[in-house]
């Protein structure tokens, strides 16, 4: 037995949902907290195309 079919044993099968459905934004207090949190950080990028978040000046 694979643990994949253990943990759909106990857990049951995976539920799916509609993948071409676009994101639904709640737009709550967590959302909007997060938002802000993440406005002090700026995504730069390297020579060999990694992506970093760094911190914006003067935060």
């Amino acid at each position: 037995m694979k643990v994949t079919d253990r943990l759909r044993f106990w857990f049951g099968p995976a539920t799916q949902g509609d993948v071409e459905a676009p994101v639904i934004h709640k737009h709550d207090d967590f959302e909007h907290a997060s938002e802000e949190d993440l406005g002090h950080f700026v995504v730069e990028s390297d020579e060999e195309g990694r992506h970093y978040g760094v911190r914006k000046e003067g935060t």
